[in-house]
C-alpha cells in the first residue's frame, strides 16, 4: 500500500472529494446521522459516527446516539461511536456508563477507544 506521502497532490484531492461526495454526513442534520447510526449498512453507521464527532453543538441528539452505537454489531462502528464521544469531552457525561461498560468489549481497539474517551470526559469535567 502507498503512504500518503507518496499519493501526492493527485492523492489529497482525491480524498477531498472523496469527503465531499454526497452521502459522506456533509450537509446532514445531526438528527439524521443520528437516525444513519441505525441504516443497514456498517460502512454508514461508522461514516455517521465520525462525522458525529465534529457535531459538538448538539451534544443533546449525537450523545445518546453515540452511546447506543457502542452496542453496535460492528467493531469499527463501535471503536467509532467511543473516538466520536471522546470528543464531546464532559458533554458526553451522560455516556460514561455505556463507555465504561465498553472497557469489557471483545474487541481491543474499543476498548481502548472507550478508555482514551472516558479521560477526556472525566477531564473535562474536572474543570
Amino acid at each position: 500500500m502507498r503512504s500518503l506521502r507518496a499519493w501526492g497532490a493527485a492523492g489529497l484531492a482525491l480524498a477531498a472529494a472523496l469527503l465531499a461526495a454526497p452521502g459522506c454526513g456533509r450537509g446532514k442534520s445531526t438528527q439524521e446521522l443520528a437516525a444513519q447510526l441505525k441504516s443497514p449498512g456498517s460502512a454508514e453507521r461508522l461514516r455517521a459516527a465520525r462525522h458525529l464527532a465534529g457535531r459538538r453543538v448538539e451534544p443533546d441528539l449525537a450523545v445518546p446516539a453515540l452511546a447506543a452505537a457502542l452496542k453496535d454489531e460492528d467493531a469499527f462502528v463501535r471503536r467509532g461511536a467511543a473516538e466520536a464521544l471522546g470528543q464531546f469531552g464532559p458533554e458526553a457525561a451522560a455516556a460514561a456508563p455505556a463507555l465504561v461498560a465498553a472497557l469489557r468489549d471483545r474487541n481491543r481497539a474499543v476498548r481502548k477507544a472507550a478508555a482514551e474517551s472516558l479521560k477526556k470526559v472525566a477531564q473535562g469535567a474536572k474543570h
